[in-house]
């Protein structure tokens, strides 16, 4: 309480100048930050990567390239892709969480901040108290009843003299851009999930079109078949086969169903949406893979979130190995009281009534059965973790980008062959139906040449649906146009505006 720890007398003055000196060598002494100052560490970057290097479609990004900056899925020119994706970052709930996520971050960042000032705490009392007559020296005037008010203001300020504070502020930081890049990673991972859903729907829409064609021909067939069965040039047999081809490719089509609702649904879930609210029609599958700027491997460590909130998780552990080496350091704590105390509430607020106290104290740990030096071997084994983890994280980013290059450059090669077979099959469906009619083939070489055709004409959509789920991938294993500037500032993330800064979401 003030009133026991100072009156107005001239002890207390001579105190200034021993706290002002102790004032001033702790602001002094603020510039020293014990613990290891923060260095990016390395990870493998390859010169370039393998697939550019053969005679491939890709091209290097210039300063000029624009991959549609934060709605990359633009490239496709599809409107209703474009529609669907800009609900993804209003109303999708995992994308909500992240950016809370985000939010709590930040604050425990401004949390720390408040270390660097100090505590003020103010109160009143009024209290009526009687003190004991069987204490010697105690008088009537003394031993009350007597009343108590009090007016206090106390001020506590711990000086950050090893840089425990800046280390703490450090590292919250950090953990707040390692946070809003995880917002990034989530929301180009929503989105890049939404566009593969989106061509899959649109490639067994184009595969369903194809079986409903193909059941109007085998319709068409099976009339002929029956037709020359009643003027006796076919058999019971052909008719059986055709009945049981149209059958089939019509349980084909049912099948196909299925997994279209279901993407339709995990689509409804993606834009926030209740699967039973939602539905999307049936369009045209146009698959024209982009071309896709994939620029230098070293670009790739600033242009995927996921790389850079590694690269701060890193930061943010370096910083707590400061902090936990400043335990190794006394703490000093300034203190000073102000305020008035009176036995009377006329009295309260005259000058004479004025209570005030300075003082400081300084305290070191000499013996803790060696848990300073446990806390900072666990910082450091922290800080190694998220150096291989950063490291891992690059060695994936590279393997991501090295296998969807693969896998367009393949399926191109491939979808050309198919193309060649789709032709070539349906020439043979034209000339053994002529043969049939003409009686020189039997139904079943009309079956099997139809089946073989069919086929083909299914795995060339399989072909372009996979072709643009890759350039979905690419896209995303680049980063989407995301670069490591649209992080947050240190700033930023400290401002008391409440508002939550992260990269933008136009071009």
């Amino acid at each position: 309480m003030i009133s026991r720890m100072s009156g107005a007398g001239a002890p207390g003055t001579r105190r200034c100048p021993l706290l002002l000196s102790i004032g001033v060598l702790a602001c002094a002494l603020c510039a020293c930050t014990v613990g290891p100052d923060y260095v990016k560490p390395s990870a493998p970057t390859p010169a370039s990567y393998k697939e550019t290097e053969a005679s491939g479609p890709w091209k290097i990004a210039a300063p000029a390239d624009s991959t549609k900056r934060g709605q990359w899925w633009k490239v496709f020119g599809d409107a209703h892709l474009d529609a669907l994706e800009a609900q993804v970052t209003t109303s999708n709930q995992d994308l909500k969480a992240a950016e809370a996520r985000y939010r709590e971050a930040r604050a425990l960042a401004q949390q720390a901040r408040a270390g660097y000032y100090p505590t003020v705490t103010a109160g009143v009392g009024a209290a009526r108290y009687r003190a004991s007559a069987n204490v010697p020296g105690k008088t009537a005037a003394t031993i009350g009843p007597n009343n108590d008010f009090l007016l206090p203001l106390d001020v506590s300020w711990e000086p950050d003299l090893w840089g425990r504070v800046r280390r703490s502020v450090e590292s919250g930081v950090a953990s707040a851009q390692a946070s809003s890049a995880d917002v990034e990673t989530v929301r180009l991972s929503l989105q890049a999930e939404l566009a593969a859903d989106y061509f899959e729907l649109r490639g067994l829409d184009a595969e369903i079109g194809l079986l409903e064609q193909t059941l109007v021909a085998y319709r068409k067939a099976l009339e002929l078949t029956q037709s020359r069965y009643s003027g006796g040039v076919a058999s019971q047999t052909d008719v059986a086969q055709a009945e049981t081809q149209l059958k089939t490719t019509q349980a084909q089509a049912i099948d196909l169903g299925v997994r279209r609702a279901q993407l339709e649904h995990a689509i409804a879930v993606l834009v926030g949406k209740p699967a039973s609210d939602f539905s999307l029609p049936a369009a045209p599958f146009e698959p024209l893979p982009p071309a896709v700027p994939v620029g230098l491997p070293s670009q790739l460590l600033e242009r995927r979130p996921d790389i850079a909130g590694a690269e701060r998780r890193v930061a943010s552990a370096n910083a707590q190995i400061g902090v936990a080496e400043a335990a190794y350091y006394p703490t000093v704590t300034l203190s000073a009281a102000f305020g008035f105390e009176s036995a009377s509430v006329s009295d309260w607020f005259n000058w004479p009534s004025r209570v005030w106290a300075l003082g400081g104290s300084a305290s070191q740990t000499i013996f803790e059965g060696g848990r300073r030096r446990a806390v900072s071997e666990q910082a450091r084994a922290a800080h190694d973790e998220t150096v291989a983890s950063y490291r891992e994280t690059v060695l994936s980013a590279f393997r991501d980008v090295e296998d969807n290059l693969a896998e367009l450059r393949i399926l191109a090669d491939e979808a050309r062959v198919q193309d060649d077979a789709v032709r070539s099959s349906q020439r043979s469906v034209t000339l053994t139906t002529n043969r049939y009619t003409g009686g020189a083939a039997t139904y079943l070489d009309v079956v099997v040449v139809q089946a073989i055709s069919l086929s083909n004409q299914r795995t060339s959509i399989d072909i372009a649906r996979r072709r643009m789920s890759a350039s979905v991938r690419l896209i995303k294993a680049i980063g989407g146009g995301w670069q490591a500037t649209d992080l947050p500032s240190g700033q930023d993330v400290l401002a008391s505006d409440g508002k939550t800064t992260l990269a933008p979401q136009s071009p």
